[in-house]
């Protein structure tokens, strides 16, 4: 078993062990109940969901937190809620975990590398959130991590996702076909974060 410090592994991979990060305007913390109605925002608006596979079913998405519990979603390692530091407020989600090796899109050939995933409610677009939020995640892995590339897959079609990957600073590599529609796959070496 893991000691309360020591990183999580998924096989000999460590991932971020961090509960909470906090920034100047968000928190990365774990669900909670209050969570459930943001989160069921988050799976069936089809804005949001444009790019992510359309929206979900709203009976499908609420039995599933029904029988899962809302505070299981975050369980774990590098699952965040990103919620409003002032209000705690649920804003989006925001992933880092290890790419499967049997997913397209690697930069190493054994696959594995940490993928930086994220989406916002449409009311937190715009904001400079989304960005926020990933800095300090990808910092705080940065901490704890040895260096690594870090990924990001999104729909080549979802401009504002590859433009947000470019300011963080990933830059594209190449793209591929998957779930009827092209991807683009873009990378950073995870200590390009570190706090100067």
């Amino acid at each position: 078993m893991d000691s309360p410090d020591s990183p999580r592994t998924e096989g000999t991979s460590p991932t971020l062990s961090a509960a909470e990060i906090t920034s100047a305007r968000l928190r990365l913390r774990t669900a909670r109940d209050a969570d459930r109605d943001g989160f069921i925002e988050l799976q069936t608006d089809p804005r949001v969901r444009l790019h992510l596979g359309g929206p979900r079913p709203r009976s499908a998405v609420e039995q599933y937190l029904d029988a899962l519990g809302v505070p299981r979603v975050t369980d774990e390692p590098g699952t965040f809620v990103i919620a409003d530091r002032a209000t705690d407020h649920l804003l989006g989600t925001l992933l880092l975990h290890r790419r499967p090796a049997d997913l397209p899109g690697h930069v190493i050939e054994q696959g594995g590398e940490l993928e930086l995933t994220y989406v916002l409610r449409r009311e937190a677009w715009g904001a400079g959130l989304a960005f926020e939020a990933a800095t300090a995640a990808l910092r705080t892995a940065a901490s704890e991590l040895p260096d690594q590339p870090v990924l990001i897959v999104t729909q080549t079609a979802n401009t504002r996702s590859l433009a947000l990957a470019a300011r963080l600073g990933f830059r594209r590599v190449g793209t591929f076909e998957a779930y009827d529609a092209e991807q683009t796959l873009a990378v950073a070496d995870l200590h390009a974060f570190l706090a100067g």
